[in-house]
């Protein structure tokens, strides 16, 4: 009994588990800069081609650019989302997860949180940068930046689902995109119209409301799937 009770003291509680696991995927995001500089870089060379591609006329750029910058936003958290569980599925991480005391819930949601702010945030935090370039009206970059803030959880969460289910796979980027691109859809259309909608002095509201939503309901149910398709792997392998 005394042994199950000092085995219980030893070990960590829940939140300093997660807490833990923050600390260290941030610290191996501060060794690997190019891990946040790579998606960031891609967002600022495809706003450039736009222009190139498109003409010059600021009054075409306006009408786009806020189908534009959640495209490439998208893209943005798409190019990592292929490596979010490789280095720890193969050094055997993911497998010492599962024989964690802990919840795999709220592991899952930890790294998935972590890549989020590598990725996600920081393309919600350039999207004004974004904007700009691709002549956005300035009263729509506040809809901008909270439409990318929100929605671009979802779409971390989203594909951090695909990225579970092909994490066994090799050369698996063709088959997660097929995998998570028809559920960036609704985010996408109900992005870009807020967008659309504050560049034409309109409420953007309820668009953020619906994202909002859709932020909620990825929060809270893919961990479930995340672990799913993770221990199906482990399994296999």
């Amino acid at each position: 009994m005394s042994d199950v009770s000092s085995a219980s003291l030893r070990r960590p509680s829940m939140a300093k588990a997660c807490w833990q696991l923050f600390l260290a995927e941030s610290k191996l995001l501060i060794r690997r800069p190019m891990d946040v500089f790579n998606p960031l870089l891609f967002g600022f060379l495809v706003t450039l081609m736009f222009p190139l591609g498109l003409g010059p006329d600021p009054a075409t750029l306006a009408k786009l650019a806020p189908g534009l910058v959640w495209i490439i936003a998208l893209l943005s958290c798409l190019l990592a989302t292929d490596q979010l569980f490789r280095e720890d599925f193969d050094d055997g991480s993911l497998a010492l997860w599962l024989l964690s005391p802990q919840p795999m819930y709220f592991l899952v949601m930890t790294r998935v949180f972590v890549h989020w702010l590598a990725s996600g945030f920081i393309i919600t935090l350039v999207s004004p940068i974004l904007a700009i370039m691709l002549n956005i009206p300035m009263q729509a970059i506040p809809a901008l930046f909270l439409s990318i803030l929100i929605g671009s959880v979802s779409l971390i969460f989203i594909g951090a689902i695909g990225a579970a289910l092909t994490v066994g796979l090799k050369n698996s980027s063709i088959l997660l995109t097929l995998i998570i691109l028809p559920l960036y859809v609704p985010v996408l259309i109900f992005g870009a119209a807020g967008v659309q909608a504050a560049t034409m002095d309109m409420a953007a509201g309820s668009y953020l409301a619906i994202l909002a939503a859709f932020m909620f309901l990825a929060v809270s149910l893919a961990p479930l799937a995340i672990y799913g398709g993770l221990k199906i792997n482990l399994d296999a392998g």
